[in-house]
């Protein structure tokens, strides 16, 4: 189509409303299966990105963090182990069934004394200004559709001095490994989205999504240009997961 009015839904041109409800639709349909597709996706190694993650997240006791997409609350669950009995965890998800799976994990767990769950849209972040000392958004911003407006929400909704933080598959760098990762993404994914998930459309779009997000260099100059400081990024295997850090200074 061509139009600036339309944005990505996969390899799909959609209108922005149209794929704002249908991202919303497909989490709420793969909230179930949504952990243990990740970990057979990535062969578990997904929980070593988030570690790491959070590893270099400036976070101390008494902090106030706001995890964006938190979906089933991997993040949170650290973030609140962090930030301790005197910090707050919020996760703010557009999907009500990830929210509720989520919630039920943490309780599974133990670590919800102090996490708190609130439905709403990346793009327009239901939280005061400058409330946050840390706002993380893992594997969520490829599924946003204003990406800009949403990096403007989360940058008005940090303290100054605060960080950003943003984990998200990326480009694979390493020349031999890009037909192998592709070989992957296009087969197995699918399939297992197919005979696991019972839902290979919506794996399939999740492959489409990735290629359709923007790279490391120009995720860093989106970042830049709303307004955020500091801003490096680290590439894990070889490009196939990056993680931004920023700063609100």
């Amino acid at each position: 189509m061509g139009n600036s009015e339309y944005t990505d839904f996969g390899i799909e041109e959609v209108l922005p409303d149209e794929k704002r409800k249908r991202v919303n639709d497909l989490f709420d349909s793969v909230a179930t299966n949504y952990d243990l597709m990740n970990d057979l996706m990535s062969f578990g190694i997904h929980k070593l990105w988030k570690r790491y993650a959070v590893h270099i997240a400036k976070i101390k006791m008494g902090d106030q963090v706001l995890d964006v997409a938190g979906g089933t609350g991997d993040m949170a669950r650290q973030f609140s182990r962090r930030s301790g009995k005197t910090g707050q965890v919020y996760i703010c998800d557009v999907s009500f069934e990830m929210l509720q799976m989520g919630r039920n994990r943490l309780f599974d767990t133990g670590d919800f004394q102090n996490v708190e769950m609130i439905q709403g849209d990346a793009e327009h972040l239901p939280f005061k200004d400058n409330m946050f000392d840390l706002v993380c958004i893992s594997f969520g911003l490829r599924n946003v559709t204003d990406k800009d407006q949403a990096l403007r929400s989360m940058y008005s909704k940090l303290k100054y001095g605060g960080q950003l933080l943003i984990l998200e598959f990326s480009e694979v760098s390493l020349d031999m490994l890009k037909p192998v990762y592709q070989s992957y993404s296009d087969r197995y994914i699918p399939i297992l989205g197919r005979y696991i998930a019972h839902d290979e459309s919506s794996y399939r779009y999740l492959v489409e999504s990735i290629r359709r997000h923007p790279n490391q260099e120009t995720l860093k100059q989106m970042i830049e240009q709303v307004g955020f400081d500091r801003v490096d990024y680290f590439n894990m295997i070889g490009g196939v997961v990056a993680v931004h850090i920023a700063y609100k200074l």
